[in-house]
């Protein structure tokens, strides 16, 4: 269907003309040819918002060890489910921005150590109490606790205190200056819970109140009566599917027993494209793929063998047979091109099999190195892993591709192996990225790669207030994971979706897209 510019689609909460939507995407360096594929789709409907319906999603990331707790919070599935119950001070929306949510406003003081959050009034948690600051300082203190192991609580050690300074309104000290502090409150592990109530208890303030929980097989919630947020959640119950099986998954939407799936293989897009009443949703993104090398485990603990198998790779072979174009050369640090402070000037790592076999000669490795993937890990994750093996031998280095269960990939093989393949949807700001991943103490550092110069220039960059400054901080701290770090990223992928073309109100954005889904979609009349 052609596109008339006056015609209006409702993005997360406003009405965005699709000559203001490509104004947008074009600030976050998205092509034309890119966000045309973004927009009506699968909004294809022109009815707007309808109420009622039961959707059911078919989702993957899931294991039987799933928790409702959200400090647990580290793959597709439970996040999608997190954000069907619960909210968070602070939203991102499709241009990167934080806005409000939870909290109605908030106010740094003159140097950014402290920030005044002003609270909705009237908000209730599913269990009809009202949300108040105790409960923000709560939620907050919950992932900061020294015994806690939350994948947000390294964005959270440079807090010195939290305090309701009122009713309503809570107060944020910080150790040091801190620009970021809205953006790590839109974390979607730091959801707002009632005080007196259990982390695991699935109670919040979201669209939807949790009915039933069976880790890694489904998630039933009905739509909360009393939820406060305009133009968000529409339909009466959502059934999210745990459904790890990319065939099985793509399956169930051709089959209409889901509305909606997550990760899409980019092999069967032009499939699901032939296929009737559905649509796939290409989001250009800060995701990347990446395969972690651990650091403090033998033999990874040499840079050598690591810059060998950055050189060993061939990275736009992965991107063309991989991704099938959607997605682009990753340069071995985590930041997006579009993001202000990314390091444009940094070499890029090559497929150069002489420089990866000099490399190697000196690491002294002895046999082959070991890589133990799934498709779990990411989409084509055994494939990329194969084509890698191919491209090693190349240089004289031999890979031996472990394959490993999906079923309890992400608690036996992720962050435990020496040799992995792993994904990330991305951050919102530079340093929520360095800070969740790469931060010596991080508990998310996958690559156990620690340097106590690379910890104190992140600290100094996220106070520094000074933009210049700022980014050539940020410009030094992805140098130093370019040049020795553990993580191996050759590609930023598109977040591939798709949905059957009676669903509307699926928002595009660049970091976490598809989180909050199902508060977002609707069955158009």
């Amino acid at each position: 269907m052609p596109w008339d510019d006056e015609l209006k689609q409702p993005v997360d909460g406003w009405d965005v003309t699709r000559r203001e939507f490509m104004g947008r995407a074009a600030a976050l360096g998205v092509s034309t040819a890119l966000a045309t594929s973004l927009v009506g789709a699968p909004v294809r409907a022109q009815t707007g918002p309808q109420k009622g319906g039961n959707l059911k999603l078919g989702i993957d990331g899931a294991e039987s060890t799933d928790s409702l707790d959200p400090a647990t919070v580290s793959s597709t599935y439970p996040g999608v489910v997190t954000m069907q119950w619960g909210n968070c001070l602070v939203e991102i929306d499709a241009n990167n921005e934080a806005i409000p949510e939870l909290a109605e406003s908030w106010e740094p003081n003159a140097d950014a150590t402290q920030w005044v959050f002003k609270l909705r009034k009237g908000v209730q948690f599913h269990n009809g109490k009202e949300m108040t600051a105790a409960d923000v300082v709560h939620s907050i203190n919950y992932h900061r606790n020294e015994k806690s192991e939350s994948g947000a609580k390294g964005y959270l050690e440079p807090i010195a205190d939290v305090k309701a300074s009122d009713t309503h309104e809570v107060t944020i000290t910080m150790a040091t200056r801190h620009a970021d502090v809205p953006y790590i409150m839109a974390d979607f592990h730091l959801v707002i819970m009632p005080e007196d109530s259990d982390p695991a208890s699935g109670i919040g303030t979201g669209a939807f109140v949790i009915e039933a929980f069976e880790p890694g097989l489904r998630t039933v919630a009905t739509r909360n009566p009393n939820y406060w947020k305009e133009g968000r959640g529409h339909v009466d119950r959502v059934e999210t599917l745990a459904i790890n099986d990319l065939t099985a998954r793509t399956s169930a939407l051709q089959t209409g027993s889901v509305h909606f799936i997550s990760r899409v293989d980019p092999k069967t897009v032009s499939l699901l494209e032939r296929a009737p009443n559905v649509t796939v949703l290409n989001v250009p993104s800060a995701a990347h793929y990446t395969f972690p090398m651990r650091c403090d485990i033998p033999p990874f603990d040499n840079v050598d063998l690591r810059l060998a198998l950055k050189h060993a790779v061939d990275r736009q072979d992965i991107v063309d047979k991989i991704l099938r174009g959607y997605g682009k050369v990753g340069n071995d640090h985590p930041i997006p091109e579009f993001d202000p402070f990314y390091a444009a000037d940094l070499p890029q790592h090559e497929f150069d099999p002489d420089k990866a076999k000099h490399h190697f000669r000196k690491a002294g490795v002895d046999g082959p190195v070991v890589l133990y993937i799934s498709d779990a890990a990411f989409t084509g994750a055994t494939d990329a892993a194969i084509l890698f093996k191919e491209h090693a031998a190349r240089a004289g280095i031999a890979i031996e591709v472990q394959r490993t269960p999906e079923d309890g990939y992400w608690s036996d093989v992720w962050m435990q192996k020496p040799f992995f393949g792993s994904y990330w949807t991305g951050r919102p700001t530079a340093d929520l990225m360095l800070s969740v991943a790469y931060k010596s103490d991080a508990p998310w550092n996958e690559a156990f790669w620690k340097r106590e110069d690379f910890d104190k220039v992140l600290a100094a960059a996220r106070g520094e207030l000074d933009s210049g400054k700022r980014k050539q901080m940020y410009h030094d701290l992805q140098e130093m994971i370019w040049r020795d770090g553990g993580q191996l990223i050759p590609m930023f992928n598109n977040v591939l979706f798709a949905g059957r073309n009676d669903l509307g109100g699926f928002v595009p954005s660049p970091v976490m897209t598809g989180l909050r889904v199902a508060e977002q979609l609707y069955f158009a009349g």
